[in-house]
């Protein structure tokens, strides 16, 4: 009896020690220290903590550690492995590892080095970002569909658009929305009407308290500083173009469901604003030239901190502040993901952009960062033209080749030399193109899908309903007519369904998979011509080389004959002067 009361009483004592460290350490994890601890580490403080609980249950029932309480350590040990191994793929480097050296012209090849990757970059190590914490009502809305009503702007209050702005904003939902059409019925202020149109479809201006003057202020602003270099690409034409992708990708794949309001409104805000103010050159060229703008910002992503930099300094003006009536929480968390958004479209970051995404992807239990998300759509909206209908894609292109001729220009009257595809007489344009598809658009692409394909696939059984276009005075027959057009069309629904016996794995419709297979044809049948042609002209050069040959060596020897025709002459007119 002594015996069996020592052992309980040993039994006992082990069990109470591990409660109390098992206690004492809860507390400790619960301290001040926590709130400076990460997203990633407080998820392994939880896992700590219920194995901490349940040893300390185990030891309160018996003396001895069970064979389930091993595993769940394991289990847990395991997940923490997990969580170490995606903090190790968010912190690896870019490489150009893509492109092999025979795939693409030396030319071309150099042009993606120095423009997809941090070749004359310093490599920054961001830190961990700060964990945010969502209220019961947002975690709901991340996993349902949530509608959303459409505001007509036809009311007296709201912006009045012309009857031709109003026929061509039918076509704003679809991926090709030729901005260029618009450009000429909306007298060049396409900024103006199309994102006023996005943020009163998506309740921007209800839910923020937007008035409709400050916001008509804001947008005419934006509108200024794209037009103040005179960009032949980087223009007010090219935040719609973003703007316009970043509405699809948001309403015709069900993003917008995924994310909050305020997410959804910086969302747009950071597609309209990431050029803000562009020069019309790249950042290579500021650090060349060693421009205010580089010296700045330090040589790093020097274009997009200034435009997000110039855009919150035109949003604290009173006349343009469309952000004054939120809370300090919410522009905290819009202004974050806003730059967080924009400095991510610095093209250098390409690279490791999709590593990122990539290899997150592959892991068995993925989680991915709305910020992370988000970025990698505004990075695909930014480079998307080659992923539209050919028409619209050749002139984005010709002006983009513009753009760069002009720096090209510069750079000539500095004394610089050529930045890739910015000399006018040796730019291969065709396969510039077929690299920038094979190796930089269509990958983007894949990966984007992909990623949203995760991300909506827990929300697929219900297809909401979208934000409706610019609606005209009509009937209903005429609405209902544009309703079943738009089913027609592939257009997410108006209505909330549900998806009967869902089986098939969820997948989003991709259209611009048609559009980059046609661009590449395109281009290679012009890269054929194009080589024809340069092949023509060196061989008419080299003819025009040889006849220039041969005059001079025809030249040459008359110059000859008639130096050695000279002594005759003399000899034969002594002779007769004797004579």
């Amino acid at each position: 009896m002594r015996r069996q009361s020592m052992s309980t009483l040993t039994a006992q004592g082990i069990a109470a020690t591990t409660a109390a460290t098992a206690a004492a350490a809860e507390a400790q994890l619960f301290g001040a220290a926590a709130e400076r601890l990460t997203y990633y580490r407080i998820r392994s403080i939880c896992f700590v903590i219920v194995a901490m609980s349940r040893l300390r249950r185990e030891s309160s029932r018996q003396s001895v550690i069970t064979v389930e309480l091993i595993q769940f350590i394991i289990q847990y040990r395991a997940k923490e492995t997990q969580e170490k191994k995606k903090r190790r793929l968010a912190d690896e480097d870019d490489e150009l590892s893509e492109v092999q050296p025979d795939a693409v012209p030396p030319e071309v090849r150099e042009w993606l080095a120095s423009t997809f990757t941090r070749q004359m970059a310093t490599t920054r190590n961001r830190s961990d970002e700060k964990p945010k914490f969502r209220s019961v009502a947002h975690a709901i809305r991340a996993g349902i569909f949530v509608d959303r009503i459409y505001r007509r702007v036809s009311s007296s209050t709201l912006m009045q658009f012309p009857p031709d702005v109003v026929k061509l904003l039918k076509n704003l939902d679809d991926w090709t929305f030729d901005v260029f059409a618009l450009t000429e019925a909306a007298s060049g202020q396409v900024i103006k009407y199309v994102a006023y149109d996005l943020l009163n479809r998506y309740g921007a201006m209800h839910k923020f308290k937007i008035a409709p003057g400050v916001l008509e202020t804001f947008l005419h602003r934006v509108e200024e500083g794209y037009c103040r270099y005179r960009n032949p690409y980087h223009n007010n034409l090219h935040a719609v173009d973003v703007m316009q992708s970043m509405h699809y990708c948001l309403c015709n794949t069900g993003l917008m469901n995924w994310l909050t309001d305020l997410e959804i409104f910086a969302s747009l805000l950071a597609a309209l604003l990431h050029d803000f103010e562009h020069t019309g050159t790249t950042n290579n060229f500021h650090v060349m030239s060693g421009s205010e703008t580089a010296l700045l910002y330090n040589d790093r992503a020097v274009l997009e901190n200034h435009h997000v930099s110039a855009s919150f300094r035109l949003m604290k003006e009173d006349d343009a502040n469309i952000l004054s009536h939120l809370s300090r929480e919410e522009y905290k968390e819009l202004r974050t993901l806003i730059i967080d958004m924009v400095l991510a479209t610095d093209m250098t970051y390409h690279f490791q952009q999709l590593k990122i995404m990539r290899n997150l992807l592959t892991l068995q239990e993925p989680t991915i960062d709305k910020s992370k998300a988000l970025s990698l759509v505004l990075h695909c909206c930014d480079i998307s033209h080659p992923a539209k209908h050919w028409d619209v894609h050749h002139r984005w292109t010709m002006l983009l080749l513009e753009e760069f001729f002009r720096q090209g220009d510069l750079e000539k009257e500095l004394g610089l030399p050529f930045s890739p595809l910015c000399d006018r007489k040796n730019t291969l344009v065709a396969e510039s193109q077929i690299g920038f598809i094979d190796f930089i658009v269509e990958p983007s692409m894949t990966i984007m899908s992909d990623m949203l394909e995760h991300i909506l696939a827990p929300i697929a059984p219900v297809i909401k309903n979208k934000p409706a276009p610019l609606p005209e005075e009509s009937s209903n027959a005429h609405n209902e007519d544009a309703v079943e057009e738009a089913k027609k069309r592939n257009v997410c629904a108006m209505t909330r369904k549900s998806i009967p016996g869902a089986v098939s794995k969820f997948t989003i419709t991709k259209p611009w998979l048609t559009c980059l297979t046609e661009n590449k044809r395109i281009w290679k049948e012009q890269a054929i011509k194009d080589a024809e042609a340069r092949a023509l002209a060196a061989a008419a050069e080299a003819e025009a080389e040889a006849e220039a040959e041969d005059k001079a060596a025809a030249s040459e020897t008359e110059a000859a004959a008639s130096t050695a025709d000279e002594p005759k002459a003399e000899a034969t007119t002594e002779g007769a002067a004797s004579n």
